[in-house]
Parts: structure tokens; sequence; C-alpha cells
């Protein structure tokens, strides 16, 4: 029984050792490839393909059409419309101060008078010369009415009366130029004038500014000449305030500066106590605006070798578009082709996705 057995051992391993026909090969392996396909099948039924795409959860933006606008920021400041320095008009000493730093005060007000004492005398003699010369002109006059005297003597005594008159007329006009009045109604920022002191013209004395009537103020660049005028839009940043007001240009400069290369610009601004003059203010001038622009968030944007793309949802699958960028600012950017009113722009989740992929928001 053991030699048998040993015999047909040797015989099939004889056998195996053989080398398999090529055409025998091709259909063991045929038979194996369909017995391995039933198998994949049947998982694939009860857990799923694994080469199947999962569907990515993402958020999008269904776009409208909004105002794009872009802008030049410049760095200015305020300034009083009306910032006057009040200076002496004639030279003497300071013999009462009636207003103090602070104060406000109104136009003509009177702010500090300088000793007019020799001048008072002088007014007050010449006032005794007109009373006589007033009288004896009367006294003629009324003796011409009568036919009596001669007409000489009528216009003689009104010359006399009328040159008199015209002395205390630039007596008394000098006499204004003692006291020391506000052009302007304002406040005091600035008074440099103590009683005793000696006051003459072109000195710095006193300062009113009207803090209710300001502007901002700032230079910009010649390149933007054509770009910027009066009547623009403007935001203007008080960063120190942190605050801001939405207005117009007022004013824009027809002139370069031949040093600076620059035109300045001017917005009023509205009566408000936080301003102050000479304080920072930023000026942001739009120089483009688009009212029916597409506008998407400038993170959204992929590249590629071809250009910029986006992804959008539509039937439920990722969609590549292929986009034109026009401006970004702000974290804003304007399309300008690739998209239209309606798509479903994919915001977040977009950064693994491939064409085809299924979406779901």
């Amino acid at each position: 029984m053991r030699r048998i057995l040993l015999i047909s051992t040797i015989a099939f391993l004889a056998a195996c050792s053989q080398p398999k026909d090529k055409k025998t090969e091709l259909a063991d392996l045929k038979k194996q490839r369909t017995e391995l396909d039933s198998k994949i099948a049947a998982l694939e039924t009860e857990v799923g393909t694994k080469d199947s795409v999962e569907t990515k959860e993402v958020s999008v933006l269904t776009l409208e059409t909004s105002t794009f606008r872009n802008y030049v920021e410049i760095q200015g400041r305020v300034d009083a419309e009306q910032n006057v320095s009040v200076n002496p008009e004639t030279q003497g000493i300071v013999k009462a101060v009636y207003a103090n730093i602070g104060q406000s005060v109104s136009a003509g007000q009177v702010l500090a008078q300088i000793d007019d004492n020799v001048l008072r005398q002088s007014i007050a003699q010449l006032q005794t010369q007109i009373d006589l010369a007033t009288n004896l002109y009367n006294r003629q006059k009324n003796l011409w009415d009568q036919k009596i005297g001669t007409e000489v003597q009528f216009l003689n005594a009104k010359t006399q009366k009328e040159g008199l008159e015209r002395q205390m007329g630039v007596l008394r006009s000098q006499q204004s130029m003692y006291k020391i009045k506000s052009p302007i109604s304002g406040t005091i920022e600035q008074m440099d004038l103590k009683v005793g002191q000696t006051a003459m013209p072109g000195m710095s004395a006193i300062r009113v500014v009207n803090a209710n009537n300001l502007k901002a103020k700032a230079l910009v660049a010649e390149s933007y000449l054509g770009k910027i005028g009066q009547g623009d839009d403007v935001r203007v940043i008080f960063p120190d305030l942190k605050d801001s007001l939405t207005t117009k240009v007022s004013f824009a400069s027809r002139v370069i500066d031949p040093a600076s290369r620059s035109f300045s610009v001017e917005v009023k601004l509205p009566s408000n106590k936080k301003y102050r003059a000479n304080m920072i203010a930023i000026l942001k001038v739009v120089d483009y605006a688009n009212s029916k622009a597409l506008v998407i968030p400038v993170n959204v944007i992929q590249k590629s070798e071809n250009g910029s793309y986006v992804f959008i949802s539509e039937n439920g699958k990722a969609k590549r578009a292929e986009v034109t960028i026009g401006r970004t600012i702000d974290g804003k950017s304007e399309i300008l082709s690739g998209l239209k009113v309606g798509d479903k722009l994919i915001v977040t989740g977009a950064e693994n996705l491939n064409e085809g992929d299924p979406v779901k928001f």
C-alpha cells in the first residue's frame, strides 16, 4: 500500500513540473478574474464602492449685481475754513485785554485795546474847533439866507466846517485801529497779548478759529488728475476718533504744485464738536465705480497655468468656471466674464474640489 502511494505521489509531482500550455494558462486567469469580479461586486453591494467620490459639504453664494467701487487712499488733515490771525493795526501799549483763550467771540467784538490817550486828546481838541466852525457856519448861513453878507463869507464858513469834519473822520478811523477786533465768529485758540505789552503791526497776537466750518484737505499725486475731481464720492476716516463719514469732494485744484507734483482736494465737513483743526483725516476718493458688477470674495479665486478660476455648484456637482478679473480692493474682486447672475458660487469647501465632484450645501 505504501509502495502504491509513493508511486502516485511521484507521478503527480512529475505532472505538475511539466509547463502548462499558454491557452490553458490564459483560460485559468480569465476564470480567476471572473471569480474575483463576482466577489468584488458582492462586496460593493454590501459596503459601497471604495472608488466612489464622497459628496462634499460646501457653502455657496448666489451671485447678484452690486456696486463695485475702487478708490484712492490719501492722508490729509482737518483745517478750518475760517482760521484767522488777528494782529494789531498800529503800534502802542496794550491797555486792556477783553477775551481769554478758549472763549467764544462774535464778528466785530473788541478783543483788546491799545492805549489811544494821545489820539483822544487830539480828537477832543478838534471837536472844539468843529463846534466853533459849525456855529460860525450856521450864523453865516442865516445871514446869507437873508441876503446879508457876501457869498464868499458863506462859502469860507462852510469850507472851514467841512474840512474840520473830514479831519475828524480821519482821526476816528485811526482811533478804531487801536481796538483789536475779531473779524469772524469763533473760538480764541491763541492769545499772546498781555496788558502793558508793546503791540505792533505784524506781530502774532490772537488766533480765532471757527470750528463749525471745517474741511479735510489732502494732496493727490499728479497721476490721478484725470480720475479725481470735484463731486466725486469720498469716504473720510478719522483714525483717532474711530469715526468716518461719506460725502463728496467739494474742491479739486486745477493747478499742479511744481515741487510735489500733486494737486489739492478739499472736503467740507459737517459741524461736529469732536473734529479738531489739524487732526489726521484719511480720504478714500472713489476713482472708479460699476453699479452693475458681479463682485466675489478674492479668497475663492484659484490660479492655474491658464488663468484664474472658481467653482460653482450646478445640478449638485462642482463645475469649474474660468473667470476674468477686473479690479480688486478690500478683499473683493470685480468679475468681468465667466460668471452670471444666479450662479451659485462655492465660497467654502472649494480647496480640494475637482470638476464633477458631488456637492451639497
